[in-house]
């Protein structure tokens, strides 16, 4: 059954209203017509099964049949600070890492990034687009979101908000996400407390010494993903994969 997101402000007790870019996607491609089931979701986590009313160039009325009891949502939300990367590779990480289950993405300014890239960045609504599609796509109960970039210091200062943050580098030796989970339970930290985790993962060039420096200083835990060196945008993938199985649902329940 075909998923679509409608904002809020679209619905009505019994309606729901699709515009924008979905409307040709169901005429033109789907070609759903009157009376068949969708299901809509508010960008707020609620999901209805609908019939679909009427459908015209300019927009799709659904009826609402049901209220659906449907969460797709991991128990950790998950916030990566990506270092920015060259090329297309942005597009790549927040489609997966929506298929994975992060919750929002922020664009992240170091020191090795690019020069060019700090100032020309200009993919949000590219980049939401991704999302957005890759959220339907994986059933997603929110879409998450691609936030402005954000200098360096800034995710120092966002270090205390986080229960955990987590810097995958690649001179991290021995002490891992095992041995940091390891290391919370004999200090007798409650592992299901943890519901807001940050990345951070370095461009292609790294972090200088003094950005991991400066994140020890604030708490954040400096690991290792393994003895072989990943690309940018394959580590918060790995990172992600872990926290996800370790905490949140990835690998189904037991």
């Amino acid at each position: 059954m075909h998923k679509f997101f409608a904002p809020k402000e679209n619905f009505s007790e019994y309606e729901g209203k699709i515009l924008g870019d979905d409307v040709k996607h169901i005429y033109k491609v789907l070609r759903l017509t009157e009376g068949e089931k969708v299901v809509l979701n508010n960008c707020e986590g609620s999901e209805f099964l609908g019939e679909i009313k009427s459908v015209s160039k300019q927009e799709v009325i659904v009826s609402i049949l049901e209220n659906l009891d449907i969460n797709n949502e991991s128990t950790v939300k998950i916030h990566l600070f990506q270092g920015l990367p060259k090329s297309q590779k942005m597009d790549l990480i927040v489609q997966k890492g929506t298929e994975l289950g992060i919750h929002e993405f922020i664009p992240t300014l170091t020191s090795r990034v690019d020069v060019k890239l700090k100032g020309e960045f200009k993919k949000l609504d590219r980049l939401n687009r991704i999302v957005l599609e890759a959220a339907k796509q994986s059933k997603r109960s929110i879409i998450p979101k691609v936030l402005e970039p954000v200098e360096f210091n800034d995710v120092l200062l966002k270090i205390n908000d986080m229960d955990l943050m987590l810097v995958p580098y690649e001179n991290a030796e021995n002490f891992g996400i095992k041995t940091l989970f390891k290391e919370l339970k004999e200090k007798n930290i409650d592992l299901s407390c943890i519901k807001n985790i940050g990345i951070l993962v370095g461009p292609e060039g790294g972090f200088e010494i003094d950005e991991i420096n400066n994140l020890k200083e604030k708490g954040a835990y400096i690991i290792t993903l393994g003895s072989r060196i990943l690309r940018t945008e394959t580590a918060g993938f790995v990172a992600t994969s872990l926290l996800q199985y370790e905490l949140g649902d990835l690998g189904g329940k037991v």
